[in-house]
């Protein structure tokens, strides 16, 4: 058997900035493809048009947009990630290994006061997860460990309540 499924698995990785989802994630794809998966390395916010633009304009800022402009932005990368680039992947039968999803949306922009149920209502057409993983790191420890010039969104404070999100 090479570990190949007829339809592929779809999983993310989820935690605070600087948590370690990124190495986590890789080094899952890495250990995957050595017991013979046919498994890739994903991301969000994509690399796709909208994602690229949530880089460029809610990232790469000193004061956050709107929470609610923020939200709908994530959840139409995520749909333009899944229809472009995962649905066909897991038809394939590859595994999908993906660095943030909803639950990143739902901890984010509702530790910023939106309406859990509004950003999960905009989320509706995600695709479902077949495995979720969370990897919890105090917010303390994160920031400390961060060495490049930090986001708008990761303060010891914001990702303090992040974490409370994540953890609900």
């Amino acid at each position: 058997m090479t570990g190949q499924r007829k339809n592929g698995a779809f999983i993310c990785i989820e935690g605070v900035d600087g948590c370690g989802k990124t190495t986590q994630a890789k080094i899952l794809v890495k250990n995957l493809r050595q017991r013979g998966f046919d498994a890739l390395y994903t991301t969000e916010p994509s690399a796709g048009k909208v994602g690229r633009l949530i880089r460029r304009f809610v990232l790469d800022r000193q004061r956050r947009v709107p929470t609610a402009l923020e939200a709908l932005l994530f959840a139409a990368d995520r749909v333009d990630h899944v229809e472009s680039d995962v649905k066909s992947l897991l038809k394939q039968g590859k595994i999908v290994v993906c660095d943030r999803y909803v639950y990143s949306s739902l901890a984010y922009q509702g530790a910023a006061g939106l309406d859990l149920e509004w950003i999960d209502r905009i989320n509706r057409f995600a695709l479902k997860l077949d495995l979720a993983l969370f990897l919890d790191v105090e917010p303390e420890m994160v920031v400390e460990r961060l060495k490049r010039k930090k986001s708008v969104m990761e303060t010891v404070r914001n990702l303090k309540k992040v974490r409370e999100v994540y953890l609900r």
